[in-house]
């Protein structure tokens, strides 16, 4: 099967967060499998181009519709760790992709929109007739709309479309303006409940509601968050349509690249090691001390790894460097903010606690420490108040760090408790909590704590437990695959 991938971020080469991890992992995972795969990005001036090799010219001049002229633009070609890449570079005025950061400026909307517009553009012209076109996220979900609608007719009438949801909070909610910018005309048809009008605000357009209707399938992220997003008010406002188009939604749970997260090969920890053989993981934890600091003693140490926003619940997070400390463990750090006052307040939090030689706090993220912290780290907190999949509690468990998680969307499929799950116990491989508060933290971490300081050979049950799990993209291939044959057969 010939499958191209729409996205606005790939790892290495352009990320900002999970999503980049994903499109690549299952790119790879598809290509394993026998099918082609090519993934289509932006152009942007600050993705890391030295994960490209053979970055070369691929199509000059594609005359992209815009705004009834036409925008011109080069599309690159390269391979990222394998991976077949094309870049599409538009030269305009506006410099879309000419930013310093991948999102976050006024103009996301139509930025995007036009990336849309000049992905369809591209495999029209350039004669790609895929079987199935993936769209990642809001910033591609506008894919769908275009292709039924103004391609489909022109070269493009077997091609079908599956959108997948990485976090539905994020749904490119703007005005009629882009529907103009893309031709897609008469505006009133487009502006009505059936199709792209928001179900909550009233005058505005939804671009991620527009894929939900016009993608032939649509996924989350995993299958509890798929529920919570038809039942609950982890919707943000899409619940009513994915309600409407419920026989073609279904969660997938994400997969982890084995090949990048995995302690018997990581060649970014000092010490390999495997659940048969863990003297590898005490040794990454002396070199974790060493690197941050850290008093070395009897102790279990509790990390925290990722972006520190409201999503991840930062006041928890802020109140468990507090309560490990208070229950005799070390803690540490590593991640940062794009929110000021939440930059401002770990900084404040690591004044404070500078002195402290059980606790560490590094606010930035570096792919190379984050390696060296899963491998030397316990445990790893994780008290989302969403969280459509994660993906540091599936990297955490492959190291042996037991996650200590809030039971919200993907951690509910992949986080069963020590104590209270109804899984049989070889499936028991963490701590899990319900409320989104402090009480709730301290209750976990008292328990994670505690079943490491005074039955060790419990615990470390528990860690192989984790180990054990196999959260690699097989699953979720194969998954996702199904649902390509479906629709191409439907």
């Amino acid at each position: 099967m010939y499958v191209v991938m729409l996205s606005p971020e790939c790892a290495p080469v352009a990320q900002a967060g999970g999503l980049g991890e994903v499109v690549y992992g299952l790119s790879r995972e598809l290509e394993i499998r026998g099918n082609a795969v090519e993934i289509i990005l932006p152009k942007y001036a600050c993705m890391r181009y030295d994960q490209i090799y053979g970055l070369c010219v691929s199509y000059r001049d594609l005359c992209v519709p815009w705004y009834g002229g036409v925008v011109p633009c080069t599309v690159w070609f390269g391979f990222v760790h394998g991976r077949k890449c094309y870049f599409i570079e538009p030269h305009s005025a506006d410099g879309f992709f000419e930013r310093g950061s991948y999102y976050g400026d006024d103009d996301d909307i139509l930025r995007f929109a036009f990336f849309c517009k000049a992905a369809m553009e591209f495999l029209l012209h350039a004669g790609k007739r895929p079987d199935v076109v993936h769209c990642h996220d809001w910033q591609t979900a506008l894919a769908p709309v275009l292709l039924f609608e103004q391609y489909q007719n022109r070269g493009l009438g077997t091609q079908r479309a599956c959108l997948t949801m990485h976090n539905i909070r994020h749904q490119g909610r703007c005005g009629e303006e882009v529907l103009r910018a893309t031709s897609l005309l008469p505006t009133g048809r487009f502006t009505v409940k059936e199709r792209l009008a928001d179900d909550q605000h009233p005058g505005a357009l939804n671009l991620l509601k527009g894929g939900v209707v016009y993608a032939n399938f649509v996924t989350s992220v995993s299958p509890q968050y798929a529920w919570e997003s038809r039942w609950t008010d982890q919707g943000a406002g899409l619940s009513e349509a994915l309600h409407r188009h419920a026989g073609k939604f279904g969660g997938v749970l994400n997969g982890v690249d084995y090949d990048v997260w995995n302690p018997e090969t990581d060649e970014l920890i000092p010490y390999n090691y495997s659940r048969k053989e863990l003297a590898g993981k005490y040794a990454d934890k002396r070199a974790l001390r060493e690197r941050f600091w850290l008093a070395d003693s009897y102790r279990p140490i509790v990390a925290y790894v990722g972006r520190l926003d409201e999503q991840k619940g930062v006041d928890l997070i802020h109140h468990a460097a507090h309560s490990a400390l208070d229950r005799g463990a070390q803690f540490v750090l590593l991640g940062s903010s794009t929110n000021p006052a939440v930059e401002e307040r770990f900084r404040q939090l690591k004044w404070h606690l500078n002195d402290n030689p059980d606790c560490h706090l590094e606010l930035q993220y570096t792919a190379e420490l984050a390696h060296l912290v899963y491998a030397g780290s316990d445990l790893l907190i994780m008290p989302s108040l969403f969280e459509p999949c994660g993906l540091a509690q599936l990297i955490a468990m492959k190291y042996g760090t037991v996650p200590v998680v809030r039971a919200i969307g993907g951690l509910c499929d992949t986080v069963f408790d020590w104590e209270h799950s109804d899984q049989d116990r070889h499936l028991r491989n963490g701590f899990v909590f319900h409320q989104p508060d402090p009480a709730a933290v301290d209750s976990a971490l008292h328990r994670a704590i505690g079943l490491w300081f005074h039955h060790p050979g419990e615990f470390r049950e528990l860690m192989v437990n984790a180990m054990r799990a196999d959260y690699s993209w097989s699953t979720p291939g194969r998954h996702y695959l199904n649902i390509y044959h479906h629709i191409r057969h439907k």
